[in-house]
């Protein structure tokens, strides 16, 4: 599927449909195709909204696809994992704000990691209004060359800020390394964001050739499983088995377009709150959850 197809592009014309089909090799819907062209607009908008999801059900399987499944987290002992896990400490970038390692902020139940927002009720030699829990495999496992999939449903308040996302392993000056968003969720949004940040997109400004960012809908209330494959050539995004868009390598004289190929990524899960994106916290809203139910990541 391209892209930048959405559910509102089916009000182009029929070319353009028929192109996100053929593209998607989707023999059986032909005939419903050829009803959907007589249809008028807000059917045809219904129609293909529909037809989007059988294809995001069908054959989007990782292993029907050839991955192979080499490692998962699926959250499911009494302890947090520390070969593999570390709370992300306070730090002076802005996600990092209420950053703690204080108990309260995680819990491992039934299965699911569980990463809180909360009001500082509790820790009184720490000033910050609000604590976070946050891990990442920081030095202890980094990936390369494959799909990372996560599987996870974010509670929603005002000044939510809940991220799942990949650093460059080693000393890298951000953002010269990279940064990859497989998911940012604001507040109670219905939607979320997925980002490439690079030396080219940030520094330079270069944000919309290639494309760097989109955003894809999600159940707010439920689980979600973001993903994203990691090529040699491009970097490719996914919500709930959909493809949002993909980051290609280009060629350019710009330095910094595509740092992927040269580094390694280690996966960070947080709660985070507030911020000049977000906004203010309402405390009246808190605590807030993040639950993840497991991680994976595959190769070919």
């Amino acid at each position: 599927m391209p892209a930048n197809c959405y559910i509102c592009n089916a009000e182009q014309d029929g070319g353009f449909a028929a192109s996100v089909l053929a593209s998607a090799l989707v023999e059986p819907y032909v005939g419903q195709f050829k009803i959907f062209l007589m249809m008028n607009k807000l059917v045809r908008c219904a129609v293909f909204a529909g037809l989007l999801a059988l294809l995001a059900c069908g054959g989007n399987k990782p292993a029907e696809r050839g991955w192979r499944l080499v490692w998962e987290e699926n959250f499911d002992k009494a302890e947090l994992d520390e070969a593999v896990w570390s709370k992300i400490s306070r730090g002076a970038a802005e996600w990092r704000n209420y950053m703690s390692d204080f108990d309260s902020c995680f819990a491992l139940r039934d299965g699911l990691l569980v990463l809180r927002g909360i009001v500082n009720r509790s820790e009184p030699n720490d000033t910050a209004p609000y604590l976070t829990g946050g891990v990442y495999t920081k030095g202890k496992l980094s990936f390369a060359d494959g799909r990372m999939e996560v599987r996870a449903r974010l509670g929603g308040a005002k000044g939510a800020w809940p991220a799942i996302w990949m650093l460059p392993q080693g000393s890298h000056r951000w953002p010269l390394g990279g940064e990859i968003d497989i998911m940012e969720r604001l507040n109670s949004d219905s939607i979320a964001y997925q980002t490439v940040h690079t030396h080219y997109t940030y520094s330079h400004g270069y944000k919309d050739n290639p494309r760097s960012s989109a955003v894809g809908p999600i159940d707010p209330d439920g689980f979600n499983t973001y993903a994203v494959e990691l090529h040699r050539d491009s970097l490719v995004f996914f919500i709930n088995g959909a493809r949002t868009f993909a980051y290609p390598r280009i060629e350019t004289s710009v330095k910094g377009q595509f740092p992927f190929t040269s580094n390694r990524y280690y996966l960070l899960l947080d709660m985070q709150l507030g911020g000049n994106w977000v906004g203010d916290v309402d405390p009246a809203d808190l605590p807030v959850e993040m639950e993840v139910d497991w991680v994976r990541f595959y190769q070919r």
